[in-house]
């Protein structure tokens, strides 16, 4: 399994590095190879190519990024070894398909969980387009096979294979779990909207803005932001707690409800709805934006889904105001990502792809 970044990113975690042990019980033995240690090379990359003062830094991010292809070069030419490969969206970043998949010569399953074929099209780096903006749409023309992160990433996959697999964005929920400890449900306790993400995804919280603004003139209300910089509400309790592997389960449990905020673009419908799949795998009822797999992932019974600020806070006061009502939805929410989402159906589905796809020994 070939991934971008370590275990720090959740796409790693959550896409391959969750699989391994258990694919063991299937009889596959699997390593995962990492290119960088964070995401950090790259961004250091953008941020000081922009940037006249920051020669050396732009060096010494340069030297890393040398040194981990040269790392990742050598692994490919001993890659023979293996039946085949699982690429998490790409081999070398800024590399053409063509020589990705002349230096990796055996069968590859190429697996996404974002709309990642807008990297070189969309955004920082559009300049690459006539390069590569059309390199993943090549990765998955030569893949034996493709899993997709969501129905939507898969129709667009379906443009270039006709061996495409939805393989949603899974939790293990023996970890992820509801809190066992009563809750007591007081009428001065605050009511706590829970948000878990990264720095990246952080802006799109000001779209709760304007309604959290308006329930907190209603009643006691806390913003819980995990993982990324919170918006400044007034008359909202906000609290930021960095994310760690730990605390991440603990954290999400505070949660009374736990919400998805996205704009409607091209990117974002790429999501996969992790953020909602971790809320309602603890039992905590989830309020979200009517983008991408958000439709999916939250029937009626398990929290509401919403476009305009006025919805989001028809959302929060209906909540706020029925705990029974919360208390109903978030066990529903754990049954349905129990059947839907877990670990455990999902490793079938990855066992079929792999055993499907290790026929041939070459790029086609």
């Amino acid at each position: 399994m070939l991934a971008l970044y370590d275990e720090t990113s959740a796409s790693t975690r959550v896409r391959l590095l969750q699989y391994q042990s258990r694919l063991v019980e299937y009889g596959f033995c699997c390593e995962v190879n990492f290119l960088l240690p964070s995401n950090g090379v790259l961004r250091s990359l953008v941020r000081m190519a922009t940037s006249p003062m920051a020669c050396a830094t732009l060096l010494s991010a340069i030297l890393a990024l040398t040194r981990s292809y040269v790392s990742r070069i050598q692994l490919l030419l001993k890659v023979k070894r293996f039946d085949l490969v699982i690429i998490h969206c790409e081999i070398f970043p800024f590399v053409p398909a063509f020589l990705e998949c002349f230096l990796l010569r055996i069968p590859f399953v190429y697996d996404f969980d974002d709309a990642f074929y807008l990297r070189y099209r969309l955004g920082r780096f559009c300049w690459l387009r006539p390069l590569l903006g059309s390199k993943f749409d090549h990765l998955m023309t030569a893949a034996k096979a493709v899993t997709a992160g969501n129905a939507g990433l898969a129709a667009y996959a379906l443009r270039f294979s006709s061996h495409v697999t939805m393989l949603p964005s899974v939790v293990d929920t023996d970890h992820y779990r509801p809190d066992e400890t009563p809750q007591t449900g007081q009428s001065g306790d605050p009511f706590t909207v829970g948000w878990i993400g990264s720095p990246s995804t952080a802006p799109y919280l000001q779209l709760l803005v304007e309604p959290l603004q308006q329930l907190a003139r209603e009643r006691y209300v806390r913003l819980l932001v995990v993982g990324g910089p919170a918006p400044a509400i007034a008359g909202v309790e906000v609290i930021e707690q960095p994310w760690s592997l730990e605390q991440e389960v603990p954290l999400i449990q505070q949660f009374d409800v736990g919400v998805m905020p996205l704009p409607d673009t091209p990117w974002t419908r790429g999501k996969c709805a992790f953020k909602l799949i971790q809320c309602m795998a603890c039992g905590i009822p989830v309020v979200a934006s009517r983008v991408g797999a958000n439709l999916d992932v939250v029937p009626p019974d398990c929290g509401k889904l919403v476009v305009t600020p006025e919805e989001w806070l028809a959302a929060f006061r209906r909540l706020a105001s029925d705990p029974e009502l919360r208390q109903q939805m978030g066990e529903a929410s754990r049954h349905w990502v129990e059947r839907r989402y877990s670990l455990s159906s999902a490793l079938p589905v990855l066992t079929a792809v792999i055993q499907g796809s290790t026929a041939a020994h070459s790029c086609r």
